[in-house]
């Protein structure tokens, strides 16, 4: 899970070494050895970037247990829990820095979002979704869906409105390529111009750039 840092010069990625569990790195965009961010045995996963570059946030890589989400200053290596995140996971920032978006661990992957100026949490969207990713404005938080989550029926692709938590369908996934015949799960993306990129596991991923028309 790869991800460019806000200035387009580093990347932070997540890894796992023999016998250590997974920890979170940093390479300079234009290549040099990776540099783990903090030497922790507890697991690092997930990492997303503030918007200022100056922190990261990241959770764990186990939906099972209850371990909060937590921010890391990069200037002072600083760690801080987010308050209320235990059994939250998948953070993502907003561009204006005063939201992080992330899903609950315990089905149905409940799209819940942080408000820094309350400390609190509101649950935004409480049907099963996955790979929440803000609008490059900070207007909209995108993310999979499914009519049916026990099935993984009818999946779609949608976003959140953040003024009035308004829901708008953008495309059914179901007329996008060929059914899926592998085994890795969808993955979902914005380009730069907030176009919806999505990757199938078609036994040989592959990955789609969505043309929306717009009403």
């Amino acid at each position: 899970m790869p991800r460019w840092s806000p200035d387009g010069k580093q990347i932070a990625f997540n890894a796992v070494r023999p016998g250590e569990g997974w920890h979170i790195y940093l390479i300079w965009s234009e290549g040099d050895t990776p540099q783990p961010v903090l030497a922790s045995e507890q697991s690092q996963m997930d990492v997303n970037w503030s918007p200022d570059g100056n922190s990261l946030v990241s959770g764990t890589s186990d939906v099972r247990n209850k371990e909060p989400i937590q921010t890391i200053d990069l200037r002072s290596k600083r760690v801080s829990v987010l308050p209320g995140s235990s059994g939250l996971f998948s953070p993502r920032w907003s561009p204006d820095g005063k939201f992080i978006a992330a899903m609950a661990k315990e089905t149905a992957f409940k799209l819940m979002l942080f408000d820094f100026s309350t400390k609190k949490w509101t649950e935004v969207f409480g049907s099963q979704m996955t790979y929440p990713t803000w609008s490059h404005d900070g207007k909209y938080i995108y993310f999979q869906n499914w009519h049916d989550p026990v099935k993984h029926v009818g999946e779609r692709i949608v976003r959140l409105r953040l003024s009035d938590r308004k829901v708008e369908n953008i495309v059914d996934v179901k007329d996008v390529g060929r059914p899926t015949t592998g085994t890795i799960i969808d993955w979902f993306g914005l380009a730069p111009d907030d176009s919806p990129l999505f990757a199938r596991d078609i036994s040989t991923s592959e990955i789609f750039a969505l043309d929306v028309e717009w009403p």
